[in-house]
């Protein structure tokens, strides 16, 4: 209302007056079938939508209330008025199906973008109809940025990469060992690589010199990570461990990747590097001097390798800034090998010339009290002269917990500044400041 109080109408077409980058600014903030819709405005309208350089096909665009026509026949017609009406590049795509049978203008779809200055790519198809890639996507030179989910994709021989692509991510593809390695190698700018469960590739090498982020989830016989000088941050996380690729692979996994800030371990990523506690090292012969974050999840401290593990990475780790270590769900009943006494006495010793002078905050979860946790817990708080704040969750309730707590109390501190939150189900939290 203006401030005379008097009501004023919108001048007569002012809609169809808007400047062209307005109009599309307007567009690139609607959904597509919002989009599509404001053909109805104007005739100045009408095909506006057409030129969308950002287009996402998902579900919302052919459900309804009143669902008669099967979802593959609505989704052709999608993409038939698409091929049909749309003019200019398209830089963004995103298609995500979860209910599709088949639908063979996919292919015609990928051959259009292939054609159209395509950028960034999201392909996702539902789980038992794996989409197979037609030869058309590798000849989307553009690309920069690729996710593709329950793909089946086979790399032509003729292939030589995509040159422009930052990032990669691979989520329940089939692809097998050798068109992988060849995939990742003729990508030379890639910075970013995910894969996650990806089927029948068995050893998987990754030569990929600008690489600075590689986030793996699944099982693999071997990983052999070749040329990665930059590579900052990993996400390692094995669902199983089936086969062991040889001795010292943890020497010679951490070797290869001396930019390393951030890493996140787990359990099984440990097993698929060693298999007994002969095989790990007091300390890693190259230190990850780079190593500011580390998280090590499913960690069982009561287990001699996993214990052996995780103090290897924190002894090879001088300039920690964080630490989370987080307990197994469940021990399933039983230790594999348990801890010997003999060798939680030793870990002081062999923690005598470490000083963790940037080590600031300490998250450890699933404290049940065991000697190693304990003794852990005991050097970091002496060793860490900026520490502010040590967290420790319990796994174990009632007086079992209170001792524990008393425990932990007692031990030195090297920072008069650091702050221990004792976090426990039955208390809102005990600050031991």
């Amino acid at each position: 209302m203006p401030p005379n109080g008097k009501k004023q109408s919108l001048p007569p077409n002012v809609l169809g007056n808007l400047p062209e980058n307005v109009i599309d600014d307007i567009l690139s903030r609607l959904s597509l079938r919002d989009a599509v819709r404001t053909s109805m405005l104007s005739k100045n309208w009408r095909y506006k939508w057409c030129r969308l350089t950002q287009l996402k096909l998902d579900q919302t665009l052919w459900e309804t209330t009143n669902d008669l026509i099967p979802p593959t026949v609505k989704i052709t017609d999608i993409i038939y008025q698409l091929l049909t009406l749309h003019v200019g590049h398209i830089s963004k795509f995103i298609l995500s199906v979860f209910d599709l049978i088949n639908c063979p203008k996919i292919d015609n779809l990928i051959y259009f973008l292939s054609r159209n200055g395509i950028q960034h790519l999201v392909l996702q198809f539902p789980i038992g109809n794996p989409y197979k890639l037609p030869s058309s996507f590798f000849t989307c030179l553009q690309l920069r940025h690729v996710t593709l989910h329950r793909c089946i994709v086979r790399t032509p021989l003729v292939f030589k990469g995509f040159h422009r692509l930052l990032s990669l991510e691979l989520s329940q593809v089939t692809i097998c060992t050798e068109f992988l390695g060849r995939f990742i190698s003729r990508c030379s700018l890639l910075e970013h690589l995910l894969l996650e469960y990806v089927d029948n590739a068995n050893h998987i090498e990754v030569n990929a010199p600008k690489l600075r982020s590689f986030v793996f989830t699944g099982n693999i016989h071997f990983l052999h990570l070749k040329c990665v000088p930059l590579l900052a941050k990993v996400s390692h996380e094995s669902t199983a461990s089936l086969l062991k690729a040889g001795k010292n692979d943890l020497v010679n996994f951490f070797n290869s990747i001396p930019a390393l800030e951030h890493l996140h371990w787990n359990y099984n990523s440990f097993r698929f590097m060693v298999t007994g506690p002969g095989e790990v090292p007091t300390r890693l012969p190259s230190a990850l001097n780079c190593l500011k974050h580390l998280y090590l999840s499913e960690i069982c401290l009561e287990e001699r390798v996993e214990l052996l593990c995780a103090l290897c990475l924190i002894r090879s780790s001088p300039n920690l800034e964080e630490l989370e270590i987080k307990g197994p769900f469940d021990l399933m009943g039983k230790l594999l090998a348990p801890v010997l006494w003999s060798a939680v006495d030793e870990i002081p010793a062999t923690f005598s010339d470490a000083t963790y002078n940037h080590l600031r905050a300490v998250k450890i979860k699933g404290v049940a009290g065991a000697w190693g946790e304990m003794q852990l817990i005991k050097v970091l708080l002496a060793k860490s002269p900026v520490l502010v704040r040590m967290v420790i969750e319990p796994d174990v309730v009632g007086d079992q917990s209170l001792k524990v707590l008393a425990k932990i109390a007692k031990f030195q501190r090297a920072s008069p500044k650091a702050e221990v939150v004792y976090n426990v189900d039955a208390y809102p939290g005990y600050n031991l400041a």
